[in-house]
């Protein structure tokens, strides 16, 4: 966009936009960047006087006042409105990204958002000088809390139109990147790369798809590797979440396009930062717009759930042999194989886990271990599964088999409530073989105290 803007036509031949747009139209471009580890207020507004200065030095113009962020920035822009005799182009990216960071020391959080605040109030001032502004980053904020006055903003984010924009679609793998796909399994590279989706098309990751090529067709976590979602982690801790419900979650409208640091709602980061994205939208008889959430592909549901699996039970290395044992359990129907598997994971998680971790204190934290490891199998999974009758706790699917799965705290039968409910009655027509299995635990033992199945 920063070369469009400048008129660099060579640098498009090839390319759709090349015989499309008026390259005689040249705009001076501003570039702001957040990037980087920026953990205190400071830091922020070094940053920020930084990163004017080099595009004072690129533009050739100078502020008078360069102590104050706000003040040089509108400056800068009137100075090169004057020099090029030109309206501006603004382009920030990431402009959220140094609140996010400090999102675990509020108090930074808070500090660094008024900056951010005052950064941004200068384009409303400046608004004649400015051709155009874009600014991209993970969260949408509200206009109040960042945008203040800020009408002409215009969030793009949830628009049909533009909702293959950041992503490959299928027509890209297919006919653009074709030749550099040879011998791959397309349906496969779509399990594990495809499933984002912002009300157009399903979209792959492009980063995973780039570094795929590059890495001689490895299916490996690529983006997930970027980073850990550390801060997402301890509010599932605070919170004591409960995991299976990641599933299958539905959320308004309101929900979806609103987040601020005094209200942080563990399903819109998720979706805002990745984790989840868009599987289908409603409209109800009130009107009203929902979103049935979930995550979006391979990469994410295995890679999420081996973090989780880390941080809730701390079986870094044994959990290569329980994931085993489970997936062969569940393949092969041994469910005593499976409730030896599930006993005896139980029972190796540290002790210590169970007395500093506030997640293992709530009844939750039982159905969120189980739950966490088959979604790391990478299996077919529900949680929270609705049917007419009530919601199953968890469903799983496995080549052609069915386990619809009750989980229960204490002494209550958790076997007779999937019998009494007729859950089953849900998968009847899939001819495939449907086992129900009621799973009892005992907080003081903190493992299984029963485990029953039967076969429909």
């Amino acid at each position: 966009m920063h070369c469009i803007f400048e008129g660099r036509k060579e640098l498009f031949e090839g390319l759709y936009i090349y015989d499309k747009y008026d390259w005689s139209q040249k705009y001076p471009v501003i570039k702001i960047s957040f990037s980087g580890d920026l953990r205190s207020g400071d830091a922020v507004k070094k940053a920020i006087l930084h990163t004017l200065k080099s595009n004072q030095k690129r533009l050739d113009v100078e502020c008078e006042d360069i102590s104050d962020y706000s003040t040089c920035f509108k400056e800068l822009i009137e100075a090169i409105y004057e020099k090029y005799n030109q309206q501006v182009v603004i382009l920030i990216d990431e402009y959220d990204k140094a609140i996010l960071d400090n999102l675990d020391q509020m108090e930074v959080a808070s500090e660094v958002r008024e900056i951010i605040k005052g950064l941004y109030s200068i384009l409303k001032d400046s608004e004649p000088y400015i051709k155009f502004a874009f600014l991209t980053g993970v969260s949408k904020f509200s206009k109040a809390s960042i945008f203040s006055g800020l009408n002409m903003i215009e969030d793009i984010s949830l628009n049909p139109d533009f909702g293959n924009i950041c992503g490959y679609t299928q027509a890209n793998i297919e006919n653009e990147f074709l030749p550099y796909l040879d011998g791959v399994d397309l349906e496969k590279l779509k399990v594990w790369y495809n499933g984002y989706n912002f009300l157009k098309d399903d979209v792959y990751n492009p980063f995973d798809i780039l570094r795929f090529i590059k890495n001689k067709f490895v299916y490996k976590n690529y983006w997930f590797e970027t980073g850990t979602p550390t801060f997402l982690i301890k509010l599932i801790e605070k919170n004591n979440y409960f995991l299976p419900k990641l599933s299958n979650l539905i959320v308004g409208e309101e929900l979806l396009n609103s987040f601020d640091i005094e209200n942080i709602n563990l399903e819109v980061i998720l979706y805002q930062a990745g984790y989840l994205t868009i599987k289908e939208m409603y409209i109800t008889r009130r009107g009203k717009i929902e979103y049935k959430l979930t995550m979006p592909n391979e990469e994410v549901r295995v890679s999420f759930s081996d973090i989780l699996i880390d941080f809730i039970t701390k079986q870094t290395t044994e959990k290569l042999q329980y994931q085993d044992k489970i997936y062969d359990a569940l393949i092969d129907c041994k469910l005593e194989d499976l409730e030896l598997s599930l006993k005896s994971m139980f029972a190796s998680i540290p002790y210590n886990n169970f007395t500093n971790n506030n997640i293992q204190n709530y009844e939750g934290f039982y159905a969120s271990v189980i739950y966490v490891y088959l979604q790391s199998l990478g299996i077919d999974i529900i949680g929270e599964d609705v049917t007419n009758k009530g919601r199953i706790d968890l469903t799983v699917k496995i080549e052609d088999k069915i386990y619809i799965i009750e989980f229960k705290v204490g002494d209550s039968d958790a076997l007779t409530q999937i019998k009494e409910k007729n859950y089953a009655n849900k998968y009847l027509n899939e001819k495939k073989d449907i086992y129900l299995i009621g799973i009892n635990f005992d907080e003081s033992d903190k493992n299984i105290s029963k485990f029953e199945w039967e076969k429909l």
